[in-house]
C-alpha cells in the first residue's frame, strides 16, 4: 500500500506538535516546556492584541485595532504596532533574569479564561510565574499578574517598562504621583506620535500591590523612575523576600490614541488608576465572567482531544479578535501581527470568520456587519469613481472605508466579489437575528446598494444572458478573467437576497435585480463540470473557487455536479495555497455523507499550517505568520456546517443531515443562535 505525501506530512506535523504540547493536555489548556521552535500566541480582547514571547517576562509586540498609520514601504495604511507595555525586568540578588539562567520554563494558554501563564525557576533561589491578560472588561488595558516564591531569602528588584517603537516621533517620558485626598497614584507614562504622525499615542503603567489593596498595614515600596533612552521608560522598586514566602503583585498598562480619544494622555491615566484601585478579584473576576459568557457558544468533541484543542483554539481566537460593542471588523491576522496584509479587512471576514461567529455570538457578528454599513458612503463614492452605480466596497478596507490595497496588486481594482460577499453576510445576519429595525436602518441600504452595483456591473450578451467581465476571482492565480464562477455565483446570490430583503420590508424590489440574477452565466465544461472562468483549462488554483458555488452559495446544489466539481478541483489546489481552501471541500463531502473524506480534508485544511509550540495557524504551511484567523474560520465551518449539519435559512439556523467521523464519539454544538440551542450528534 502506498502512503501519500500529504499523509506523511500530516503525520510528522501531528507528531511534532504533540511532542511540544504534551506538558499539559486537556480540553482548555495547551502547555509547552519546549521553546526550541517557537511561534507566539495572541492574547487579545478585540481592541488590543499582544503576541507572546518565549523570553521570560516579555511579549513581542502590541497591535491596536482600527488604528492605522502608514506602511513605510508600500505607502498604504498599516495597522499600528503600539508601545510595548508588556515587558518587565526582574533581578534576583542583583542578577537579571534571562533565557540563559532559568530552568523549568513552561507556558500555558488557558483558553477558557483567556490567560497566558509563563513559569520558571531561577537557580535554587526562586520560582516565578506571570499571567498575562488582555482585559476583556477594560478594553484598552493589559494586566500581568506576578508571583515570586523565595526558596531562599532573596533581594528582588522589578522594573516595569514602556518601550516606544523606534519609528515613533518625538517621544516624551514622564513619571508622576497623582494625589486625591490621601490616595496616591504613581503613573509611568510615555507619549509619542505614530511613525508618520497620524496619531498621538499615550501609554500609562503602574504597579499594583495586592496586599496594599486588601490591607492598610502594607506600604508601597519606594519607586524609582529612570529614563533609559527616549524609547524606554522604566519604573522600579526593590524588596526582600524571606525564605518560604511569596510576593504577589501586578503590572498594568493602558494605551490610548487620538483615533479613539480627544485626550489619550488623560484617559490612559484614568484607566490605569481604575486598575490600580480595584482589587485583582474584581478586575479579573469581571474579565473571566465576560469570557464565560463568550464560551456559552462552544464546540465539544468527545473522543479526540487533539481536534478538541484545535477547534477551541480557533474559536478562542475569533472571540479574542472581535468585540460586540465596537462595530469593528477582524483582519486576516486578527490582532496578532501587523504583517502581512497591514491589518486591512478583506473578504476573509464575511466569508470565513463571520459564519461561525454568527452561529455563536450575534453581538460580535453585528459589529462585523456594522463595520461595513458605517462605510457605505465611501463604497458608494468608489462605485461612482469607477463608473458604476450602488456601492463598490474596497478589496482591502481600513478605518477610512476607502481602498487600501497596494497599487501594484490587481486585487484592488478587480476583485469585486467582496461586494457580493458583504451583501450575503448582511442577509444571513438578518435571517439569524430577525432584527427588522437593523434591516431597515442598516441592512437594506447596503443590500440595495450591492444589488444596484451588480446590475450596473454586468454586460449583456447577444443571447440575453449576462456576463461579469475582467475580474479577479477567489482563485487569484487567474487575474482579469471573464465569468469567474465564484464572482458570478456570489452576485446571483446577493441579488436574490436583496429581493428577499425588500419584500421583508414591504418594499417593491427593483425588477432588474431578479432579471439579472436569473441570467448571469455559470459556465460548464462539456461533461457538466463547472468551469472556473471562460478561458479556464485545468490550471492549478490558489484556493476553492468553483466549489464555493455549492457551499456556501447553494447555486450548484445537485449531488452529481457537486461531486464532479469536488473530484475535478481538489487535485488542482496549490500546495502553497491558504489554509482555509480545503475546509470547503470538507464541508461538501460531509454534506454528501462521506465522513472519511470530510475528516481527511478537515485535518488537511489546518494541520500542516500549525506552528509549534501551541498550534497557532499560519496562512500557508511554509510560513510562520500567525495567527491566521481566516484559517480558523474555515476549519470551524467544516465542523459547524459540515459535520454538525447546520445551515442558515429563512427559519434561522437549522440542522440537516449531520454526520460524525469515526474518530469522534460525539459532537456537541452549544449556544447556537439567539435562543442558545444545543445540538448533539452521537455515533
Amino acid at each position: 500500500m502506498k502512503t501519500s505525501l500529504t499523509n506523511i506530512l500530516l503525520f510528522f506535523a501531528f507528531f511534532s506538535f504533540f511532542f511540544v504540547v504534551n506538558a499539559q493536555n486537556d480540553e482548555w489548556h495547551i502547555s509547552t516546556t519546549d521553546n526550541s521552535d517557537y511561534t507566539g500566541i495572541a492574547i487579545a480582547n478585540g481592541r488590543i492584541g499582544m503576541l507572546s514571547s518565549k523570553k521570560p517576562l516579555e511579549i513581542q509586540h502590541v497591535v491596536l485595532n482600527n488604528v492605522y498609520d502608514v506602511d513605510p514601504n508600500l505607502k498604504v495604511s498599516q495597522i499600528l504596532h503600539g508601545m510595548n507595555f508588556g515587558n518587565l525586568d526582574m533581578y534576583i540578588d542583583g542578577e537579571k533574569i534571562s533565557e540563559d539562567n532559568i530552568s523549568n520554563w513552561k507556558q500555558t494558554m488557558n483558553m477558557k479564561e483567556a490567560a497566558f501563564t509563563t513559569s520558571f525557576s531561577f537557580k535554587n533561589k526562586a520560582d516565578v510565574s506571570c499571567t498575562l491578560y488582555a482585559l476583556r472588561n477594560i478594553q484598552y488595558a493589559s494586566y500581568i499578574d506576578i508571583k515570586v516564591t523565595a526558596k531562599k531569602t532573596i533581594d528582588l528588584k522589578i522594573a516595569g517598562k514602556i518601550i516606544v517603537p523606534k519609528e515613533y516621533q518625538k517621544p516624551t517620558n514622564t513619571y508622576q504621583v497623582l494625589k486625591d485626598v490621601e490616595t496616591t497614584m504613581p503613573i509611568l507614562q510615555s507619549k509619542a506620535k505614530s511613525p508618520f504622525g497620524k496619531h498621538l499615542v499615550s501609554t500609562s503603567g503602574t504597579f499594583v500591590w495586592h496586599a496594599i489593596n486588601s490591607s492598610r498595614e502594607h506600604q508601597r515600596p519606594e519607586l524609582k523612575h529612570e529614563v533609559i533612552s527616549d524609547y524606554e521608560n522604566t519604573l522600579s522598586w526593590q524588596q526582600q523576600i524571606k525564605k518560604g514566602n511569596t510576593l504577589e503583585f501586578a503590572w498594568t498598562g493602558a494605551q490610548c490614541t487620538t483615533k479613539d480619544f480627544a485626550d489619550p494622555k488623560s484617559e490612559s491615566e484614568r484607566i490605569v488608576i481604575y486598575n490600580l484601585l480595584n482589587s485583582r478579584e474584581v478586575l479579573l473576576g469581571q474579565h473571566k465572567k465576560q469570557w464565560e459568557a463568550l464560551w456559552e457558544g462552544d464546540i465539544i468533541i468527545e473522543g479526540d482531544l487533539t481536534s478538541q484543542q484545535d477547534v477551541r483554539l480557533a474559536l478562542y481566537h475569533l472571540y479574542a479578535f472581535g468585540r460586540g460593542d465596537s462595530d469593528l471588523s477582524i483582519a486576516p491576522m486578527g490582532l496578532s501581527l501587523q504583517i502581512p496584509y497591514n491589518g486591512h479587512i478583506f473578504w476573509d471576514t464575511e466569508l470565513w470568520m463571520f459564519p461561525p461567529l454568527l452561529i455563536f455570538n450575534q453581538d460580535i457578528a453585528g459589529s462585523l456587519v456594522n463595520y461595513r454599513s458605517d462605510r457605505l458612503d465611501k463604497a458608494k463614492q468608489r462605485a461612482l469613481n469607477y463608473g458604476y452605480k450602488g456601492a463598490m466596497f474596497p478589496w482591502e478596507s481600513d478605518d477610512t472605508g476607502e481602498e487600501a490595497t497596494p497599487p501594484f496588486a490587481l486585487t484592488g481594482p478587480f476583485e469585486h466579489h467582496i461586494t457580493a460577499d458583504i451583501g450575503i453576510a448582511f442577509w444571513n445576519y438578518y435571517r439569524v437575528t430577525k432584527d427588522k429595525r437593523w434591516l431597515q436602518e442598516k441592512g437594506f441600504p447596503v443590500l440595495k446598494a450591492v444589488a444596484d452595483f451588480w446590475v450596473s456591473r454586468v454586460t449583456k450578451n447577444n443571447d440575453g444572458s449576462f456576463s461579469i467581465n475582467n475580474v479577479v476571482g477567489a482563485n487569484e492565480f487567474a487575474p482579469n478573467v471573464n465569468d469567474n464562477a465564484f464572482t458570478n455565483g456570489a452576485a446571483i446570490t446577493a441579488l436574490n437576497y436583496a429581493v428577499l430583503a425588500a419584500k421583508e420590508l414591504n418594499i417593491d424590489p427593483d425588477q432588474q435585480w431578479t432579471e439579472v440574477a436569473s441570467k448571469i452565466r455559470i459556465l460548464k465544461f462539456k461533461d457538466g463540470t463547472t468551469k472556473e472562468h471562460s478561458h479556464y483549462n485545468g490550471e492549478r488554483i490558489k484556493q476553492a473557487d468553483v466549489n464555493l458555488l455549492s457551499y456556501p452559495l447553494n447555486v450548484v446544489n445537485d449531488e452529481k455536479t457537486i461531486l464532479k466539481d469536488l473530484k475535478y478541483y481538489e487535485p488542482k489546489l496549490a500546495k502553497e495555497g491558504p489554509a482555509m481552501g480545503k475546509s470547503i471541500f470538507a464541508v461538501l463531502y460531509a454534506r454528501q455523507g462521506d465522513a472519511k473524506n470530510a475528516f481527511r480534508l478537515f485535518k488537511d485544511s489546518y494541520v500542516p499550517n500549525q506552528q509549534a509550540p501551541f498550534g497557532a495557524l499560519s496562512e500557508v504551511a511554509t510560513s510562520n505568520f500567525s495567527y491566521f484567523a481566516t484559517g480558523a474560520g474555515g476549519m470551524l465551518q467544516s465542523v459547524l456546517f459540515g459535520f454538525a449539519g447546520l445551515e442558515f435559512s429563512s427559519e434561522g439556523i437549522i440542522q440537516k443531515n449531520p454526520i460524525l467521523p469515526k474518530q469522534w464519539k460525539s459532537l456537541t454544538i452549544k449556544g447556537v443562535g439567539p435562543d442558545k440551542k444545543t445540538y448533539r450528534i452521537d455515533q
